[in-house]
């Protein structure tokens, strides 16, 4: 029971290390003291205590589900805090599974805190980055976001490499062994020489951008009376900008495209075309019948464009087979889109190649490989009007540097009321609207082109470490067993 609540504690006091407080030394602590807690314990044991780390953890760092539920969705509070703490629930197994699969490869020692543990830890978070949809968000790489020496080794090996890094730092701590110590300072000074690398390069002519921030609250975005002044207040922003790049948030036209006044997208593309560039805007699309898509489209001077969501959040923009009766407790508009294709090949806009996605999308940092790898600039265009003032928007943005530091692109994030950003190649934020306020950021921004090792080989050598370590544990343990007196 004491052990529990010590585990629980640490669960959450790890959400610390992530935005908005960026003690990026704090998870790793954490999952140090948990696993010296776990040196001696049973697989059973372990599972219950990986659990209640799980548990804090996530009631932690995503209580902003609570927040979308009963405040924007227009779910009853109860029944809101009730589907969070369920919802919690369900993903602390993964740490549970995580801690109980270490324990049960290797025998208390150091090789099972040193190698067992943070392998099988590392192995799980990746699993639980796609299994069943995916939710990658807390993911332990995550937490090194903005300072840590860790992120020299992100264009090589992307979140998941970084976690394992952070992880196997934190079986160092625990295990109080020599040669483990040792490698923990050669791979943080190794991050630290890493970091003055440059693994893509500036391609053409800094370009002008302006990104829109529309600051349209939640509860008003789909009312009829607050329609129309939407419609006039991005046109006005747009029309009065001389921005070559002019990027709106994710449905910042929150009406079917087919619905929109007849001379409306016109008027964007033709001042676009004026300025000698494009307008990026987020709206719904339908496509006959019952389909219709959250889409991304491009007016000016190139081609017009279109990128349509793939990875739709359940519940949120479709509905599971089988829940059609959350319905009836969830009031979400638009709330059962299609998916756009898997694989979308970058906008042209501005001479620019944008790889887009949309809101919740840039957390899955693999599926945006092919697309970033023939772009010379990443676009995410969101709505994080639904988790208020709580972690979320800043979680996101947190998010956001770790793909830019992955793909080595500079990012434009244009967000309906914030965090609107400019993210450059490096992960830094370098321009940053106010939440919760109307504007416009304008700012230049550098075109790349080429490779790093992550576009390369996505988490292929990551995976490949993690299993190589798990047959290490193994392989010591059963050598443990074998000589033996």
């Amino acid at each position: 029971m004491r052990s529990g609540l010590f585990a629980f504690l640490l669960g959450a006091a790890s959400v610390l290390g992530f935005a908005p407080f960026g003690w990026f030394f704090l998870p790793i602590l954490c999952l140090a003291a948990l696993f010296s807690l776990l040196r001696h314990a049973s697989p059973r044991r372990a599972f219950r205590v990986g659990w209640t780390y799980g548990l804090g953890l996530f009631l932690g760092g995503v209580s902003w589900v609570y927040v979308s539920l009963a405040t924007y969705a227009g779910m009853p509070p109860a029944l809101a805090a009730l589907a969070t703490l369920l919802f919690c629930a369900a993903f602390a197994l993964y740490p549970a599974l995580a801690l109980w699969l270490g324990t049960r490869l290797a025998p208390p020692g150091w090789t099972r805190v040193a190698l067992a543990l943070p392998a099988s830890w590392a192995l799980l978070e990746w699993l639980r980055g796609w299994l069943f949809s995916g939710f990658p968000w807390l993911a332990l790489g995550y937490s090194q976001v903005p300072h840590s020496p860790l992120l020299g080794y992100a264009p090589l090996f992307g979140v998941y490499g970084v976690g394992l890094l952070a992880v196997l730092s934190a079986g160092a701590l625990a295990a109080l062994q020599a040669r483990a110590l040792a490698l923990l300072v050669a791979v943080w000074l190794g991050g630290w020489v890493l970091d003055g690398i440059h693994w893509t390069q500036a391609v053409g002519l800094p370009v002008k951008v302006a990104l829109l921030q529309g600051n349209v609250a939640q509860e008003m975005k789909f009312r009829p009376d607050e329609l129309e002044r939407t419609l006039l207040d991005y046109r006005t922003a747009v029309l009065a900008s001389d921005a070559r790049l002019i990027v709106l948030p994710e449905t910042a036209l929150p009406l079917l495209r087919s619905r929109l006044p007849p001379d409306y997208l016109a008027s964007l593309g033709a001042h676009a075309r004026r300025n000698g560039g494009d307008v990026v805007l987020g709206v719904p699309e339908g496509e006959g019948g019952e389909r219709y898509y959250n889409s991304v489209i491009t007016l000016g001077t190139s081609p017009e464009g279109r990128y349509r969501k793939a990875h739709l959040v359940p519940f949120g923009e479709f509905l599971p087979p089988g829940f059609t009766w959350a319905l009836r407790v969830l009031s979400i508009p638009l709330s059962d889109f299609s998916s756009g294709d898997a694989e979308q090949a970058p906008l042209a806009a501005a001479g620019q190649k944008l790889a887009v996605n949309v809101c919740y999308e840039d957390v899955f940092g693999e599926e945006r490989i092919t697309a970033a790898r023939a772009s010379t600039m990443l676009v995410n265009v969101s709505n994080d009007a639904w988790f208020g003032t709580s972690f979320a928007p800043k979680q996101h943005l947190q998010i956001g540097a770790m793909r830019s530091l992955e793909a080595g692109r500079w990012q434009l994030r244009a967000n309906n009321t914030g965090y609107t950003a400019v993210i450059d190649a490096h992960g830094r934020t370098r321009n940053l609207l106010p939440p919760f306020t109307q504007g416009k950021l304008e700012a230049r921004v550098q075109g790349m082109s080429g490779e790093t090792p992550y576009l390369r080989w996505g988490n292929w050598p990551t995976l490949t470490a993690i299993l190589l370590l798990l047959f290490l544990a193994r392989r010591g343990s059963r050598v443990a067993k074998i000589s033996a007196p």
